[in-house]
């Protein structure tokens, strides 16, 4: 089961190592030193054939139309124990402002406690923000996060907040997802990429107050497309 990418601070997951999944190829990734990362996307000349690899390895997303290009970018997967299935799928649910149902806060007055939802005896709950949510599995979607350098996730796929709204304009309710160790743009496209510097994985989440309110959901500041 698929967890939230920015989880509360009582859930977050010990640091786990490259060797852990063999991702040894993402060491010679570049980094982005300062938390500007980015990555430039490009309209399709017709959404239907737009289709999405995944390379668990590289840790990278290459969102292709035919052999174009239209986004290429760094993404964080599952750990061992909760690792990012596998196969061939297609994107079946989209939500832009997408909550947590098993993590996130109860609300009772002025106190707002980070809980699981099963543990909820009270209050009111409110999710976890999970925005540009994109569904390809029950409970397994590509949504906003922090994309760390090593495995981190439950097994959903972050991609950066400058990135998750170019990802989500670029999918559609069928767009074709392949998910696996490697793919053959590991040595071309991957070859080149960066990645978010520390920055931006190490920053601290917003304040609770925020996090439960529409705040927590930003639209992006600048044009999605670069043509």
């Amino acid at each position: 089961m698929s967890l939230p990418s920015q989880l509360p601070k009582f859930v977050i997951l010990a640091l786990v190592g490259l060797s852990a999944l063999g991702l040894s190829s993402c060491k010679t990734l570049k980094v982005a030193k300062q938390d500007d990362y980015d990555s430039p996307a490009y309209r399709p000349q017709s959404l239907s054939n737009v289709r999405v690899k995944v390379s668990l390895n590289k840790q990278m997303v290459y969102v292709m139309e035919g052999d174009k290009p239209l986004l290429v970018t760094a993404t964080c997967v599952g750990t061992p124990s909760n690792p990012t299935p596998r196969g061939n799928f297609k994107v079946y649910n989209k939500i832009e402002k997408k909550r947590s149902m098993s993590y996130g806060f109860a609300v009772q007055g002025n106190a707002i406690t980070p809980i699981k939802a099963t543990n909820m005896r009270g209050g009111r709950y409110v999710g976890y923000p999970m925005p540009y949510w994109v569904e390809f599995s029950p409970a397994y979607g590509f949504h906003q996060g922090y994309v760390w350098n090593v495995p981190r996730s439950h097994g959903c796929l972050r991609l950066h907040k400058n990135v998750a709204p170019k990802f989500f304009a670029l999918t559609r309710l069928g767009t074709p997802v392949n998910i696996a160790y490697t793919q053959p743009e590991d040595n071309t496209l991957g070859a080149t990429a960066t990645r978010p510097g520390a920055e931006h994985y190490l920053a601290p989440d917003p304040p609770n107050s925020v996090l439960i309110t529409e705040a927590a959901f930003k639209a992006p500041d600048k044009p999605l497309f670069a043509n």
